[in-house]
């Protein structure tokens, strides 16, 4: 007997990419096929992608009427915006929680010095309401295109949610959902939702939290809120405040309380992050996606979450490298990152980057496979600058050589000789990965005696675990111990056990 498939239709989504100035078309094409696999991580279904030129992305509609008027027949919206929006609900907000009506207003009149706008109406409109193009070497591009011939969806396909690929101000999103009658989302929009989705614990929680709100506030005037003022009162709202002036108090509150148990947490994380003080300590630091997880675990032997999907990972972890080794060697997977990346996130995360700022070595880790993973590695680089890391000493991981060619990859030894070039599913390699990482760590290391009375607790556990020990020996003195370590580690337990 067949059961019913009971799983709810995924939404179907539609990509638009604006190819504005200084950027090439394969750059296009590139971050393109990434919010792809963005929006297919969110859980939608791509059916389509249309791209456009644009000399910024500061019009109302962002792009231009024919452009729109193909989005609209993806949709079966109206292809231009109503001559007034009332008491409608943006579903781009309601992704993002906020549950309350508009009133009246004018798209665009806030963000936009607009030729023909006044406080009655929205844009000047022509007798089918459509509004006009006031850019007009823009408005000449799209005659063109419109001459060549208008492109459509295939038959019988619709799609439900417009996803662009840049950032778009709160009054472009509601304007463009009502000429399209469908739910449109920025790249940022859904970053922000597949970080909510995937954060785990509290202080990733909090972090992620912090940044929803923070761009969900300038959308209350998308979302909602009467514009109706009303009497002060204890609890209620000031003198003269009105429903949305309230929220946006509401969400800084909030933010507020965030940002103070945000900042317990992180104290949590300084006495722990203090306790390691002294240990060796890599950060495996990278594009989301590039195997950062898959290496950790294979080098450390935990059970670390390894999906092949966007941000998989947002919590960082610090586990000991396996088998153990002395001295011991502390391995942590930080959050990956991408293009574009709200900068937020980035301030919010700026804890959870810091056990890259505080680790003696960072591995950049890339997928070798992708061709546009020199970009991804100057985009790690950039936001590792934002917290003051990039001075570390580190090396570069090519990693998934398992699917490079032999051509391939004697390329990429000329062209990064330096690099280390692994494969996670490769014991061999994981074994040469491991005594790189020793022999790091040995460099400014000298070898030394340590004898150790019997008499004496605690004193070669401890050694064993901050040194290499080479050799034993034991006479009526004690042990002998012949270690290999650093001088200011040899000074401090020297001191401390009196040896």
């Amino acid at each position: 007997m067949k059961h019913a498939d009971t799983q709810a239709p995924r939404p179907k989504a539609l990509l638009v990419g604006l190819q504005l100035p200084g950027m090439s078309e394969a750059d296009n094409i590139g971050s393109l096929e990434e919010l792809k696999r963005l929006v297919d991580t969110l859980g939608f279904e791509v059916v389509g992608q249309v791209t456009q030129k644009r000399g910024s992305t500061r019009a109302p509609l962002v792009v231009g009427e024919g452009k729109l008027r193909e989005l609209a027949r993806w949709t079966g919206g109206p292809g231009f915006i109503a001559p007034s929006v009332i008491k409608k609900k943006s579903k781009a907000a309601e992704r993002f929680g906020h549950d309350q009506e508009d009133d009246d207003y004018i798209d665009g009149q806030d963000d936009y010095n607009l030729s023909g706008i006044n406080d009655d109406e929205g844009f000047d409109t022509d007798s089918t309401g459509r509004s006009e193009n006031s850019e007009g070497a823009e408005e000449e591009e799209e005659s063109k295109e419109d001459q060549a011939g208008e492109s459509g969806p295939p038959e019988g396909v619709q799609a439900t949610v417009i996803v662009f690929d840049s950032e778009l101000s709160p009054s472009q999103l509601r304007n463009l959902e009502s000429a399209t009658g469908a739910e449109v989302l920025d790249r940022t929009g859904v970053i922000i939702e597949i970080f909510s989705r995937h954060a785990r614990t509290r202080a990733a929680r909090l972090q992620v939290e912090i940044a929803r709100l923070k761009y969900l506030a300038p959308r209350l005037r998308e979302t909602g809120g009467g514009s109706e003022r009303q009497g002060g009162g204890v609890g209620g709202k000031g003198a003269g405040e009105s429903s949305q002036e309230l929220d946006r108090r509401h969400i800084r509150d909030r933010i507020k309380e965030l940002k103070v148990e945000l900042e317990g947490v992180q104290e949590e994380s300084t006495v722990r992050r203090s306790r390691r003080s002294g240990e060796n300590a890599v950060a495996l630091v990278g594009y989301t996606n590039a195997g950062k997880s898959s290496l950790m675990r294979a080098m450390t032997g935990s059970e670390i979450l390894v999906a092949d999907k966007l941000f998989a990972t947002l919590d960082t972890t610090v586990r000991p490298m396996h088998p153990p080794s002395q001295p011991r060697v502390l391995l942590s997977d930080t959050v990956g990152f991408i293009k574009k990346l709200p900068h937020d996130l980035v301030a919010s995360f700026h804890s959870t980057l810091e056990e890259a700022l505080h680790a003696n070595l960072l591995l950049y880790v890339v997928d070798a496979s992708d061709p546009t993973f020199r970009q991804q590695l100057e985009v790690t680089k950039s936001v590792l600058g934002e917290i003051g890391a990039t001075e570390h000493p580190s090396y570069l991981v090519l990693n998934k050589r398992d699917r490079l060619t032999a051509l391939q990859m004697q390329e990429l030894k000329n062209e990064f000789p330096d690099a280390i070039m692994i494969s996670t599913r490769d014991k061999k390699d994981l074994a040469d990965m491991r005594e790189t990482l020793l022999s790091f760590f040995e460099k400014d290391m000298s070898e030394a005696d340590l004898t150790v009375p019997y008499t004496i607790q605690g004193a070669i556990g401890e050694i064993r675990r901050q040194m290499r020990v080479i050799g034993e020996s034991y006479n009526e003195a004690g042990v002998t111990l012949k270690v290999r370590a650093r001088q200011e580690d040899l000074a401090r337990i020297r001191s401390r056990f009196k040896l």
